[in-house]
């Protein structure tokens, strides 16, 4: 198992996202970890505007977050779906 850092001036901590390569040389990501990611990412933009960053703007953001917390969600329930075994 490896890891992928996402450094940024927008994120002031090193986020990890744990990578598996299977068996065939596929990457593997687990699913509650790009979800996660996903919200993290759009938490702490919100985070920059409400502390006043000036090269973000705020409706653009909030655009965004709200559609990374929405792919967020479509991933938890196809995961969810896929483990109670629903088509």
């Amino acid at each position: 198992m490896s890891t992928a850092r996402l450094p940024s001036r927008f994120v002031n901590r090193e986020v990890t996202l744990p990578l598996i390569v299977d068996d065939r040389g596929v990457l593997q990501v687990s699913a509650a970890d790009v979800s996660k990611l996903l919200r993290t990412v759009g938490a702490r933009w919100l985070h920059l505007v409400e502390a006043g960053e000036q090269s973000l703007d705020e409706d653009t953001v909030a655009a965004l977050t709200i559609e990374l917390a929405k792919l967020a969600d479509r991933i938890d329930v196809a995961c969810i779906a896929h483990s109670s075994g629903a088509p």
